[in-house]
Order: C-alpha cells, then structure tokens, then sequence
C-alpha cells in the first residue's frame, strides 16, 4: 500500500493534515479587487467584516466559520481555499477573507454550531432532519440549502470479464477486506479459480476512505494487497492488462475511458444498479452514491463576504476538475449550478 502518494486536494490529506479534530484556518495576507463579476454586490460593512466598494473594483474582507460533515470538509476547504488564494496564484483572490473549517459531523455540526448560532455553514452528507430543522427554528437560524456534489464510485472489471456484471455489497467486502478473499471462486464458485488483482486508491485519497466506509464499513479492514495509487490511469491501465483485475475510481474518469473497461452494477438488495451520472444524482445507486450539501445561515448572508463565497461554492460546485478529479466526487451540472446561484441570490436579494 503506497504511503507516500499524495495530491494537492484530497480528503485523506485534509484530515491527516489536520488532526483528529480536523478544523483549517485559511487567511487572505493581501487586499484583492475583484473585476470578473465575482465581487458584484452592495458594499455593506457587517459585524463579522467588512466589505469596500461594489462591483469591479470591490474588496472583501471578514470571517467565515464552517462546520459540519467530514465528507463535505474536502470540499469545503478546497474551495475556501481557492477563495483566498491570490488571483495570480489561480484563486478567488479574496486574501482578506479569513475561513474557519471545522470537521464536527453532520449532526454535531448542526446541534453544537449551526443551529445554536455558532457557525455560518454547516456541511452534510444527509439532509437536515427533522429534529435539526426544529433547534434551528427554536433558535431563530434560518437557512438555506445547496447541494454542491454528488459522491459516487465505479468499480471496474476487465473488458474480457465475462462471469460478473454485477456484484452486492457483501461480494465487494469479500473481495477487498484484509483477510478476505483470494481467487475469484472464494466471492463465488461459478467465477474462475483465479487470483484476484486489485487496483485502487492510495489511502491518501478520499476515493480511498469512502470506498471503505460505504463497502467495508467498521467491520472489516481494507486490504493491503492491492496496487495503491493516486493515479487513474494506472488502475484504468492495471485492470485493462489484466483479466482478472478489479479496480475502483471516481465516475469521471470511467466515463472517459468506457470503451477501456466494463463498470460492474452495484446489488444494494433491491436488484442491480449501473454506475451512470443520472443513477448517482437520483441516489439509486447506492451505497456508492450520495448527494452532499453545505447550509449557509441565511443572517451571515447579509455579510457580503460570506454571500459571495457562498456563491463562489456553488459555481465551484461545478467544476469537474477540482470536485471529480482532485476530490474523487460527481460535480453538479451546468443547469444544476445556475439553478442553485439563481435560487441563492434570491436569498441573498432577501437579507440584503
């Protein structure tokens, strides 16, 4: 398994960077004018910043505190990242703006932060529940809800893989737990006598730790004997030479690369469910998709530097590159971005 492997925005390098209470702190260090509409607004000054001029031109500074999931925290501090990364540098160029994020869980986030006032975002992997909705309304927070990704992973077989389209979730855990099974025919005597050859995420990535929570769960270890990477070719390249190969990575890159690889369907236990954007986004294919959200409180949207780094999560929301490739999730399409920043300014229009 290969330690050393790392990539500029994972999930596994997030948490292991930040400990086990997992919270980051990124600061601007210089004053950055926006020009290309990322800016626009009302300049406001607000109790948690303040915010100079309007459109081109326009500076923001301030705090932002966001709570919340650990699967979402990837995403949320890549983009809070970019945020406040100099614009020379390829960032937002917001470098006033200070973003705190904070790895609480869902539930914590919304119990112990978000809902009693002490957070300006919360990240989930679920939708808020119903018992969450009520603290929040007993406090006086209200919110709005973006989803920002869709998590999904493809298994893949070799295309001369003729003896399985489709595994469940137990034949997945025999196939990649330690200790677990060796030859094809130990999952199922139908399949060859043959030796399984596992290709897959390093356990830097964040590919890595949702397969093994989704599939493995706290019950069994992920195997050891594979070949770990953080490259998707190589596994495209290890199961596509091998016959009796196995592989799993991000959707994306298995629907560039169809014609190299057969994706296997998924038997949650209600029949077999082919890995497809549509079947991700729907929440049919499961365990190995989920939607993902963030809430922004709609009162910190009166501050205009934390309107506008909402919207800036959700355009980013769409970016294939930072949320598929960098970050291991499915991104929101297109029409799926200007829906939420339509819908998003419409709140921000209220508040401010």
């Amino acid at each position: 398994m290969s330690q050393d492997s790392r990539r500029g925005v994972s999930r596994r390098s997030f948490i292991a960077s930040t400990g086990a209470l997992g919270a980051a702190a990124l600061a601007g260090c210089t004053e950055q004018s926006g020009s290309d509409g990322n800016d626009g607004g009302g300049g406001d000054t607000g109790s948690n910043g303040t915010t100079t001029g309007t459109g081109s031109g326009e500076s923001l500074s301030g705090t932002i505190s966001i709570t919340g999931s650990s699967t979402v925290y990837p995403v949320a501090t890549a983009v809070a990242n970019r945020f406040v990364t100099p614009k020379s540098e390829g960032g937002a160029g917001h470098t006033d703006v200070n973003i705190d994020v904070s790895r609480t869980g869902s539930g914590g986030g919304f119990s112990n932060h978000f809902c009693v006032g002490n957070s300006d975002f919360n990240n989930a992997s679920r939708p808020i529940s119903e018992e969450e909705q009520s603290l929040c309304e007993e406090n006086g927070i209200e919110y709005h809800e973006l989803s920002i990704a869709t998590d999904a992973l493809t298994v893949i077989v070799n295309d001369e893989n003729d003896w399985v389209d489709c595994v469940t979730v137990d034949e997945l855990a025999q196939i990649w737990a330690a200790d677990g099974a060796t030859t094809w025919s130990d999952v199922n005597s139908d399949w060859p006598d043959e030796e399984i050859n596992r290709f897959g995420a390093a356990d830097t990535s964040g590919t890595f730790d949702y397969f093994n929570e989704a599939i493995l769960g706290e019950e069994y270890n992920h195997t050891g004997n594979y070949e770990a990477t953080e490259q998707d070719n190589i596994i495209l390249q290890g199961v596509q030479q091998d016959q009796y190969g196995i592989g799993y990575f991000g959707f994306a890159y298995y629907q560039g690369n169809q014609d190299a690889v057969k994706a296997l369907g998924i038997d949650n236990g209600d029949g077999c469910v082919k890995p497809t954007l549509e079947n991700a986004k729907a929440g049919d294919y499961q365990p190995l998709s989920r939607p993902l959200f963030t809430y922004p409180k709609k009162e910190a949207l009166a501050e205009e530097h934390v309107a506008e780094f909402a919207r800036y999560f959700v355009e980013q929301s769409g970016n294939e590159q930072l949320i598929s490739e960098e970050i291991g999730y499915v991104p929101n399409t297109e029409e799926a971005v200007q829906e939420q920043l339509d819908a998003l300014n419409e709140v921000i229009s209220e508040v401010q």
